[in-house]
């Protein structure tokens, strides 16, 4: 089965655009491995649009650019393959595709042969040029067709969340499916993407995950997708959010010169643990007690006697975060608390039988692994309910 827990990986578009070519995709297999990240879970490399020619061959099939990839895509994917590596690639729902390059509308059979041909895993299916039938038939057709090729690929609906997607698109055999407008390297961009999408995370599941769009995290306006760029702080909520919604994880900055500091954060073995989890339970939302409107706190079911508290604080200044246990029906005289783990330090905090309170600087978060525990005495709080 694809896609039992949300797809990880890189793609192209968010650093490079259209400018990419075989050396570039050699060298971030190679930086994938070299770097741990493929074995933290980042198993797809994804050329995103601009990598073919302009027109279709006589014989109305897709071409590799010749000056970008000189030996064909084939060789690119066996290269990918032999690091370990899944290989991935772009078409469109449209005739031509968002960047004026040919869309596989008429020619969907014809291009999956092609791309389970030279080795493809994920088909990214954009949403650019088609005529105004309803969305659900241009995916549901990409879905029988690279079906009838008999190679699994991963598939990709990007389809910027017209059409209610959420409602649809496991219907239509997507593994994942974009619920949103693009990203750009800009904290305001996370933010209004992933607001849009609170309501619909329950749409997400084992099989199936809400697209949020891809990661800036470590681009540092180094991109090519617009934006003012981020600080450190507002890259590390954006991770951490995006594994508390199950988003799949797809890298884009450029990994060859990744920041120690975004691959310390995007290969987080806490974070990753939650984003991962092999149920794939959306968040719960919560009020935060003081009655603060402009935060995020929530909490996932893990499996096994696991979950996940993340408190996040999308604005400037110092403030405090409230998550109290009877938010989520927890009464502490049950006798019952959570034994918190720090995700950023793996510091194991202790007990807390009532409520977690903690101070957020700039556009901090915090983000704990709970297990449930019984506590010492039936109906006794925990003294490690103390602000931190």
């Amino acid at each position: 089965m694809l896609a039992k827990t949300p797809p990880m990986g890189w793609n192209s578009w968010n650093t490079f655009t259209d400018k990419i070519d075989e050396g570039l995709i050699l060298e971030t297999a190679d930086a994938l491995v070299e770097k741990g990240l493929r074995d933290a879970g980042y198993e797809y490399l994804v050329i995103d649009d601009c990598w073919a020619e302009r027109e279709r061959d006589r014989n109305g099939q897709l071409v590799a650019d010749h000056k970008k990839f000189p030996h064909g895509m084939k060789y690119v994917a066996d290269y990918v393959h032999s690091k370990g590596l899944k290989f991935g690639m772009y078409s469109c729902c449209g005739p031509r595709t968002c960047a004026d390059y040919p869309g596989s509308m008429d020619h969907e059979f014809d291009d999956a042969e092609y791309f389970a041909g030279v080795g493809c895993d994920f088909l990214k299916y954009d949403n650019c040029f088609h005529p105004s039938t309803p969305g659900f038939m241009n995916y549901n057709r990409m879905a029988l067709a690279l079906k009838a090729t008999g190679r699994d690929i991963l598939f990709s609906a990007c389809n910027w969340g017209k059409e209610e997607v959420w409602r649809w698109a496991r219907s239509v055999g997507a593994h994942m499916f974009r619920s949103t407008g693009d990203i750009n390297d800009s904290f305001e961009s996370v933010l209004r993407l992933s607001e849009s999408q609170k309501p619909n995370l329950g749409y997400s599941g084992v099989g199936c995950y809400n697209d949020i769009d891809m990661l800036i995290a470590g681009i540092y306006n180094r991109g090519s997708v617009g934006g003012t760029g981020c600080t450190a702080e507002q890259y590390r909520y954006h991770f951490a959010l995006w594994c508390m919604f199950m988003s799949p994880l797809m890298l884009g900055c450029d990994v060859r010169n990744i920041a120690p500091e975004t691959l310390e954060l995007v290969t987080n073995k806490n974070l990753l643990r939650i984003s991962q989890d092999e149920e794939s339970r959306p968040p719960i939302f919560l009020n935060d007690n003081r009655g603060i409107k402009d935060g995020t706190t929530c909490f996932r079911h893990l499996s096994g006697n696991n979950y996940a508290i993340g408190l996040f604080k999308p604005s400037q200044g110092r403030r405090r975060m409230m998550f109290s246990f009877r938010e989520i029906g927890f009464d502490p005289h049950m006798g019952y608390g959570f034994e918190l783990t720090d995700c950023f330090t793996d510091e194991k905090l202790g007990v807390f039988g009532d409520y977690v309170d903690v101070p957020l600087d700039d556009f901090g978060c915090a983000v704990f692994l709970a297990r449930l525990v019984k506590l010492d005495g039936y109906g006794k709080t925990s003294t490690s309910d103390l602000w931190f």
